[in-house]
């Protein structure tokens, strides 16, 4: 399988993805967590929303953090909170037997992954019948950037391809419940957000970054011109979608 993280595991792409808590980004599941809990962070990263996942479920429950990258699970084993834990694993892999959780959350792994189907039937085993599943993945397809021209519509367009080249899929928020559906989860849910960035350079240079890395420096460079600007804004589409075991 042709499959590559396109961000990275960077400085910057590290702290970009730490930034990011439960309250931010892990509130469309909070609604189906309860005390005692199981749970199953699939691509925590450097575990900041896992925490958040960790303190919903209390003392009583406990959360397993995984993620393909070494470099990350090192870093969220530094955070010391009883009632989580992370471990080296891929989501096509889950080392868990089955219906070992009682839910099973995913935030910005799905678009990176090219069999994502695959993904949803390990997370369907690995979940206890009745059990949920929150999947979250941003849509390129949504996004709104101001002011825009067409170079700066070019420079999003070569990080699209990028990300697609390595396998993963730009539109992803839209395709996560035909993704459940096939991977045999019930949908139950589907909802859309806007994530309006305060800052535009934190976005750009995080996206300069790979493109740099892959010899579009003219690309790179658009995006941090643009961002330099007062009146720049760049709103990130993001698509959650809530499923069950039936």
């Amino acid at each position: 399988m042709d499959e590559q993280y396109t961000p990275g595991h960077s400085a910057n792409a590290t702290a970009f993805m730490a930034a990011r808590s439960f309250n931010s980004h892990g509130e469309f599941i909070r609604a189906y967590l309860e005390l005692g809990m199981k749970v199953l962070d699939c691509g925590c990263g450097p575990g900041a929303i896992s925490v958040g996942l960790a303190e919903a479920v209390g003392e009583s429950g406990h959360v397993t953090g995984i993620d393909f990258a070494e470099s990350q699970i090192g870093i969220a084993k530094t955070r010391a909170i009883s009632n989580l834990s992370f471990q080296i694993a891929s989501v096509y892999e889950l080392p868990f037997e089955d219906e070992a959780f009682d839910l099973v959350f995913s935030h910005a792994l799905f678009e990176h992954l090219a069999d994502p189907v695959r993904g949803v039937r390990e997370i369907r085993r690995v979940l206890r019948t009745g059990g949920i599943a929150g999947l979250c993945s941003p849509d390129w397809g949504g996004f709104i950037l101001s002011p825009t021209d067409d170079a700066v519509e070019t420079a999003i367009t070569r990080y699209r391809m990028l990300q697609e080249k390595n396998g993963g899929q730009t539109r992803a928020g839209r395709q996560l419940g035909s993704w459940i559906a096939g991977g045999g989860l019930v949908p139950e849910k589907m909802q859309a957000r806007y994530e309006c960035y305060p800052n535009s350079r934190v976005i750009a240079e995080y996206l300069a970054l790979q493109l740099e890395q892959t010899g579009n420096e003219e690309s790179a460079s658009v995006l941090r011109n643009w961002a330099a600007s007062a009146c720049s804004l760049f709103a990130q589409a993001w698509v959650s979608a809530i499923a069950r075991k039936a």
